[in-house]
């Protein structure tokens, strides 16, 4: 497998294999090798001199910045690195991390050439609805393997445990591409109000969306806390809790999570997190419509002077 986006998440480090782990893709056989972005962007000439040699199976590209104060990929940036490995191999199989991105742009990466995108549904697909799971979408022989991989081979996705809740995941969807709207509104009206306040931001309000995600650079790690306190204050759920940096398992740095969800662990719904290390970056997502997303960012920022 080889990524091109740059560092992944650090809990991915254990399942892929970069830190030793019994369970590892690279314990099963499974080798990794990444290349690293060229500044905001694809390392065109690198990945086209490694592709061409067309020994690597998958590649695998992820939209979102992660925990990285960068610009997400646009479908416009995403469309160009798939040509252009197209133009050098034109059997190895793309895959497509799309979490935070469905919805936000008028295509999706499977129309721009990706044989695979996979996604979570307590993020922008499951419209804050679906209780839990994921999604794999493509080229059809390519799901049944991974439909094979999941349950069993000659089963695939005919057999498997639906939890109950398929009701929930399709009313998710149908209700997606509004609740995503007022997640980017709300990340656009953050943006500004913090802006104005003299914080750096990314993107900036008037910038194009690629995903729902929205970065604020605080440069001070008592400044961070605060806000993500203030996101939690702001949540229709558990808004008397106070979150607190703790060292949560698979991340090399303390850690602050802001989550006052209806399902827990969705970041459609009004969420902030953040790694404790500088520059005090705040990574805000979500909110389920734009006045209780608006409600959530006005209690931060008035947290903030505390």
């Amino acid at each position: 497998m080889l990524s091109i986006n740059g560092r992944p998440y650090d809990t991915l480090d254990s399942v892929i294999g970069i830190e030793e782990n019994p369970s590892s893709l690279k314990s099963y056989g499974v080798s990794y090798e990444q290349i690293d972005l060229r500044g905001n962007d694809f390392d065109i000439l690198a990945i086209k001199e490694r592709v061409v040699k067309k020994d690597i199976k998958v590649i695998s590209i992820q939209r979102s910045r992660g925990y990285e104060l960068r610009s997400s990929f646009s479908m416009e940036t995403v469309e160009n690195v798939i040509k252009e490995i197209r133009s050098v191999n034109k059997d190895v199989i793309i895959m497509v991390d799309n979490c935070y991105g469905e919805f936000v742009e008028t295509i999706e990466p499977i129309e721009i050439g990706a044989d695979l995108i996979v996604g979570s549904l307590i993020k922008n697909l499951g419209g804050g609805i679906a209780p839990t799971g994921g999604y794999i979408s493509g080229k059809k022989q390519l799901v049944e393997l991974c439909a094979d991989r999941l349950t069993a081979p000659g089963l695939g996705k005919e057999a498997g445990a639906t939890l109950g809740v398929n009701r929930q995941i399709l009313q998710g969807l149908f209700f997606a591409p509004q609740v995503v709207a007022s997640s980017v509104k709300t990340a656009i009206f953050a943006s500004k109000m913090l802006e104005e306040l003299g914080y750096e931001v990314l993107p900036r309000y008037n910038e194009k969306r690629t995903d729902i995600v929205q970065a604020i650079k605080f440069n001070d790690e008592e400044k961070l806390i605060k806000f993500c306190q203030g996101i939690q204050a702001g949540s229709p759920v558990d808004s008397k809790t106070i979150p607190e940096p703790w060292g949560m398992p698979g991340y090399t740095d303390k850690v602050i999570m802001a989550a006052g969800a209806f399902t827990a662990g969705s970041s459609i719904e009004l969420s902030c997190d953040a790694p404790i290390r500088a520059p005090y970056v705040a990574f805000l997502q979500g909110g389920l419509t734009y006045q209780y997303g608006k409600f959530g960012v006005l209690k931060a920022i008035a947290n903030l002077n505390t």
